[in-house]
């Protein structure tokens, strides 16, 4: 059985995702807002959105980004304004399935109200974990480009110890770094000892900054605080992989001198390609799980 899906908007890891989408038998793929890239991508269909008959799509691919609140689509390979309100999402099949990186109430009420399947791909603990290595790598890069001495043997602090925390954690201390983690939960302090690492109370945060060169955070609230910032040597760095607006008091970090970075997307930035694959790898999956319970 054939099926239609459309890529609509996306960056620089999406041009991956396309081509192993490409791969799926049966599979045709429809690009809209991709006009900047060379005529015949990939000798795949190219379609303004009105061109677009959505009442024949099985799957609808929409950047990471999702929407804005209006249903307004961030593109990066095309200039033109991409809508899609809520009659467009009427439109579709009461089976297509909707992917997106994050949603938000616009997306979510959207896919209520026609009944389709709305999957926020970045929610997903495959994709968060499979995410957690170039995000780590990303770290590691900015801890290089960012300081003046080698990861080997610095004092490293990571906040928080969920899938990003344990995978920044386990690849500093694999280079050399003295690594401590910050957890609320026992079995996670717990997790991080039996794993050769010094674990602390995320309630001791601050009393245990004054010797760190580089902190991570990666939980998405106010954590790195004005009392934790003020401990911190002045040469050290802070690394904030949580989303935005991240979980550091970035203005008193200015005032006291010290670098601190809100990184984000840092797998389309450092690995766009393993980004998309990783992508098209967890869509595909659940496209195959649909097509064999018909």
């Amino acid at each position: 059985m054939s099926q239609l899906i459309a890529v609509i908007g996306g960056d620089a890891r999406y041009l991956e995702l396309i081509r192993q989408l490409k791969q799926l038998p049966d599979t045709t793929i429809i690009l809209v807002g991709f006009d900047k890239l060379e005529q015949g991508f990939m000798e795949l269909n190219e379609m303004e959105l009105d061109e677009l008959d959505q009442s024949k799509l099985d799957a609808v691919v929409l950047p990471i980004t999702g929407t804005d609140a209006k249903g307004n689509i961030e593109t990066v390979f095309s200039d033109k304004v991409i809508n899609l309100n809520k009659e467009w999402f009427h439109k579709l099949k009461k089976t297509s399935i909707v992917f997106t990186g994050i949603t938000n109430d616009y997306l979510s009420q959207s896919a209520n109200e026609t009944g389709i399947t709305l999957i926020p791909l970045l929610e997903r603990d495959d994709v968060a974990i499979y995410n957690s290595i170039p995000t780590a790598e990303g770290a590691i890069m900015m801890a290089f480009e960012q300081t003046d001495h080698t990861i080997h043997s610095s004092n490293v602090l990571v906040t928080g110890f969920g899938r990003v925390g344990n995978t920044v954690a386990n690849k500093f201390s694999a280079l050399g770094a003295n690594v401590s983690v910050c957890a609320r939960s026992i079995r996670d302090l717990a997790r991080i000892t039996e794993m050769g690492l010094r674990a602390i109370p995320l309630e001791k945060l601050s009393e245990n900054t004054h010797n760190c060169d580089v902190l991570i955070n990666t939980i998405p609230s106010p954590i790195v605080t004005k009392e934790a910032i003020q401990n911190l040597p002045v040469n050290a760095i802070i690394i904030d992989l949580a989303s935005k607006p991240g979980g550091t008091d970035f203005e008193f970090a200015d005032k006291r001198g010290i670098k601190a970075i809100l990184a984000r997307s840092l797998p389309g930035i450092v690995a766009p390609r393993t980004a998309g694959k990783i992508l098209a790898d967890v869509i595909t999956q659940i496209l195959e799980e649909e097509r064999e319970a018909l």
